[in-house]
């Protein structure tokens, strides 16, 4: 196996979030580690987890609610990709994605997107440098695609 996902998210409470992110490495077997540090509160954990991970073939995975800083501030600190996996908030109905969304020049964390998501995106990335893997992901588009084409099956029959 080529590469691993950091899932860090910017504070423990985000933890049951990330289990839904983690959820699908395990299925697609890419290996992760579970890490807490704030761009707010504590950007200089941040800048050493980074440090700890620059010389692996890593993706990150942010996850941090409210003010999104952490994903814009790892991008900015990091060559490594980065996708912000944001948790819906219903207390600003679903405002808050815009802090993932509108980062400031320079910073190419773009990739926003849902658990599930973001982990395909991830073992995409890894998948790059890793057949093995590769087929796994195709393995687990065909299985979408087949669940799709079992479902119009079933549809079509009723009336």
């Amino acid at each position: 196996m080529t590469g691993k996902v950091i899932i860090l998210m910017g504070s423990e409470r985000d933890l049951e979030f990330c289990r839904g992110i983690a959820k699908y490495l395990k299925l697609l077997e890419v290996e992760y580690v579970f890490r807490v540090a704030s761009a707010h509160k504590t950007p200089e954990q941040v800048l050493a987890i980074l440090k700890e991970f620059e010389k692996e073939k890593i993706v990150y995975v942010t996850v941090a609610g409210r003010s999104n800083a952490l994903s814009a501030f790892v991008d900015a600190n990091t060559s490594k990709p980065v996708i912000a996996c944001p948790p819906y908030s219903e207390k600003y109905g679903g405002a808050d994605i815009y802090s993932s969304l509108r980062v400031p020049s320079g910073i190419g964390s773009t990739v926003t997107i849902e658990p599930e998501g973001a982990a395909i995106a991830a073992a995409k990335i890894l998948a790059l440098e890793d057949q093995a893997l590769e087929k796994r992901v195709k393995d687990q588009q065909s299985s979408k695609k087949k669940e799709q084409e079992k479902a119009d099956a079933t549809v079509k029959k009723l009336k």
